[in-house]
């Protein structure tokens, strides 16, 4: 896939999921994949409603359709007061935190490590209740024929 990536000069295929607010207390669908694999190469939010000042863990989690149980796709970092226009991303690697209090993203943001990821969703998964929005949008390849990402 790599070979793909770089021949084609581009993430790959993007999805737009418009703003919302966060889910509170529990998690939300972000994205669902279906038909197949995908190779999910970039994921980023931008806070569009400045986040609430009250401690909140929250993380990007997976969950696949078929079987097996959800899993971390970062570790938890605190969102508290992320002003509008904070940006979001993640490396790839499920140890490492959510990055986050980023000002500017690298227009080529690819993950360290690209996701295989089979049907499923992708979550945004918030320990509190805090007000606040965020639009996410997220890059893939198809490996599967007929396999395709959508915004939930």
């Amino acid at each position: 896939m790599s070979v793909i990536l770089r021949a084609a000069g581009s993430l790959g295929q993007k999805v737009d999921r418009a703003t919302a607010v966060l889910p509170q207390s529990t998690a939300g669908a972000l994205f669902t994949i279906s038909g197949g694999r995908v190779l999910v190469t970039s994921i980023i939010g931008e806070v569009t409603t400045v986040i609430q000042t009250q401690a909140n863990a929250t993380k990007l989690t997976y969950d696949p359709t078929a079987a097996g149980a959800t899993q971390d796709l970062c570790a938890t970092t605190d969102i508290t007061a992320d002003a509008v226009g904070t940006m979001y991303s993640i490396t790839g690697t499920p140890a490492t935190v959510l990055q986050d209090a980023l000002n500017f993203l690298p227009s080529n943001k690819v993950l360290a490590q690209p996701l295989i990821l089979k049907a499923g969703s992708v979550l945004l998964d918030c320990a509190a209740s805090n007000s606040g929005s965020v639009q996410w949008t997220l890059a893939y390849w198809p490996i599967d024929t007929g396999a395709a990402v959508v915004a939930a």
